[in-house]
C-alpha cells in the first residue's frame, strides 16, 4: 500500500474541523473543563470559573475554543449562560484512531508476509 493511500484513508474526514478539536483537547485545562461537563451536565460560566484557579474571562476564552471546535455549546436561560459538553465530535477522534489502527495492521500484515516469504 503506498504513502497516498495510508494519507487518503486518514484524511478523508474534513481535516479543520479534526485540527480544531485537537487543538481544542489539547490544553489541560480545556480537557478539564470538558470531564467537569460531561460529569455534571450544563454549568453556568460563573460556576465552571469557580472550580479553576484562573479569572473568569480566562476560562471564557477556553469555553470559547470548546465552542469553536464544537466541543462545548452555550444556551441562555434569562440571564445565566449555560455551557454543556458536546460528545460527538469526539467520535471524529475514534474515527481518526481507527484508520491510524487499520493502517498499522495493514503495516504488521506487511511485515509479517515479508517474513514469511524470506523463511522459505
Amino acid at each position: 500500500m503506498t504513502h497516498t493511500l495510508f494519507t487518503h484513508m486518514v484524511e478523508r474526514q474534513d481535516p479543520h474541523q479534526l485540527n480544531a478539536i485537537l487543538k481544542a483537547a489539547s490544553d489541560p485545562t480545556r480537557r478539564a473543563i470538558l470531564t467537569l461537563l460531561a460529569q455534571f451536565g450544563p454549568m453556568k460560566v460563573t460556576d465552571i470559573a469557580r472550580r479553576f484557579d484562573l479569572s473568569l474571562n480566562a476560562v471564557s476564552k477556553h469555553i470559547k475554543v470548546l465552542e469553536a471546535a464544537g466541543l462545548a455549546s452555550r444556551r441562555t436561560e434569562w440571564r445565566e449562560h449555560l455551557i454543556e459538553v458536546e460528545m460527538a465530535p469526539l467520535s471524529q477522534i475514534d474515527r481518526w484512531f481507527a484508520d491510524l489502527r487499520s493502517i498499522w495492521a495493514l503495516r504488521l500484515d506487511a511485515l509479517e508476509a515479508a517474513l514469511k516469504e524470506e523463511d522459505t
